[in-house]
């Protein structure tokens, strides 16, 4: 049964995490913002997303609190807002692992930036938004 599901490849979405600005502009570096990116022609419906932190600081297990966000639909071509997430976490590996549908099939994916991962040299221009941050496809 298992052999009958077709399992189709997860293409056209990205999440992202970005530095906020204030109202002047100013980076804040202390808050970021996470963000889903679709870059199909098609909307997403039905978008689960669970985020979590986890990993060693200091020779010491730490985890976040994991975190489900739900969207009914991510329009074509555009990027949502998913979370706020705080610098302090960036010594962790953080994982959002995205359930969703696309012309009829289910898809999942799982998104892990990993320990150190979320530095300025990694920034890459993020589409829809037009601003730096990291990004994993």
């Amino acid at each position: 049964m298992k052999k009958d599901i077709p399992i189709k490849k997860v293409e056209g979405v990205a999440i992202a995490i970005l530095p906020r600005e204030d109202d002047n502009g100013e980076i804040d570096e202390s808050m970021w913002n996470v963000y889903i990116l679709n870059t199909n022609p098609s909307a997403l419906t039905g978008v689960l997303i669970n985020s979590r932190g986890y990993g060693e600081v200091d020779g010491e297990e730490k985890k976040t609190t994991v975190l489900r966000h739900f969207f009914e639909e991510i329009g074509p071509l555009r990027a949502t807002l998913i979370e706020p997430i705080q610098s302090d976490v960036f010594e962790l590996a953080n994982e959002y692992w995205v359930s969703y549908k696309l012309d009829g099939h289910m898809y999942d994916k799982k998104y892990v930036f990993v320990k150190g991962s979320i530095d300025k040299m990694n920034f890459t221009n993020i589409p829809y938004i037009e601003k730096m941050g990291v990004m994993i496809k």
